[in-house]
């Protein structure tokens, strides 16, 4: 099997400014002096799911199918790829994981040129109520955020390595991408929007609890920044997959994190066939002879990965 970037017919290729567009709703976090803290399973008797105060905001999400220069995830933090599988029934777990985690793993070398990948989790998810009732599906993340930061994308690596193979692994580049396909259709309803990497300053990302029955993660939520470009690719196909960098440890200006969330399309009815997608997520290590990461810890301290704006030391 091979695997090329998209090359579609591009009749409105330009700059963003020009590209047709939608006016839809996007959750942010509103600002707050408290830390947010979110549940990834039922929360306790009387404690909200989502903590925090919801900011929606009404933005311009641009058709990134007609960028005259397709994104890339150093740059813009997402891309786009050509992607058949050969797998049929994506809710049979054992053939998710001894099929397409193979096929994802082999995709993400030849778009990156990792050295080693290690794939550790996947989740499905549906807009259909029924069809997460009858197959454990989540549902579609309506709120702008970020799966890691600069604490747990780290953090990810010693979770899923021997201590001697993550302490050598964390000198050198890693990073997290998530593979995500849509199963079953087209996506007509609740597509993913994805926010420009350049065009994030620091201060949007806000550290976030994230809280699940063994253990607690912590994601990036958004706060609204009228600088932020967004995207999304119209009508992506089963065939097509998104790659999104959710961790990068270099901060050199490559794009670090990619803020996304679901969005509902204006054109949508009642009779819009669900969502229905597949999300894949992977460690990814670097050669050696790659730019390393330089040894700052700070939560709050990282690459804007941006090519109009200094590399001052985000996401």
């Amino acid at each position: 099997m091979s695997f090329v970037l998209i090359e579609l017919p591009r009749p409105f290729a330009g700059s963003p400014s020009t590209l047709p567009a939608v006016t839809a709703e996007l959750r942010y976090l509103a600002p707050s002096a408290e830390r947010p803290v979110n549940y990834a399973t039922e929360p306790p008797p009387g404690v909200a799911r989502r903590g925090g105060t919801a900011d929606p905001r009404r933005v311009v999400i641009r058709d990134a199918r007609g960028l005259a220069t397709p994104a890339t995830l150093d740059r813009e933090g997402f891309s786009l790829v050509e992607f058949p599988s050969r797998l049929q029934d994506f809710g049979d777990d054992a053939a998710v994981r001894s099929i397409y985690y193979p096929e994802v793993e082999r995709l993400i070398r030849l778009e990156t040129a990792a050295e080693h990948v290690v794939i550790f989790d996947h989740t499905l998810r549906s807009d259909s109520v029924e069809r997460r009732r009858a197959t454990g599906a989540r549902e579609p993340v309506r709120f702008v955020h970020n799966d890691y930061t600069q604490l747990s994308g780290r953090r990810r690596v010693t979770d899923h390595l021997d201590p001697e193979e993550a302490a050598r692994r964390l000198e050198g580049r890693h990073a997290v991408i998530n593979v995500w396909r849509p199963i079953g259709g087209p996506v007509l309803q609740a597509p993913l929007a994805v926010c420009d990497a350049r065009s994030i300053a620091p201060e949007d990302l806000i550290p976030t609890d994230l809280v699940y029955p063994d253990r607690v993660g912590e994601v990036y939520s958004v706060h609204f920044n009228p600088q932020h470009r967004w995207y999304w690719y119209p009508a992506m196909r089963p065939e097509e997959v998104l790659l999104l960098k959710t961790y990068d440890s270099l901060e050199d200006g490559t794009a670090r994190f990619s803020a996304h969330g679901a969005f509902d399309l204006p054109s949508a009815g009642t009779d819009t066939p669900p969502r229905a997608s597949i999300e894949v997520r992977a460690l990814v290590f670097f050669p050696r002879t790659q730019a390393q990461p330089r040894p700052i810890w700070h939560a709050d301290v990282f690459s804007r990965g941006a090519a109009t704006h200094a590399p001052t030391v985000s996401a």
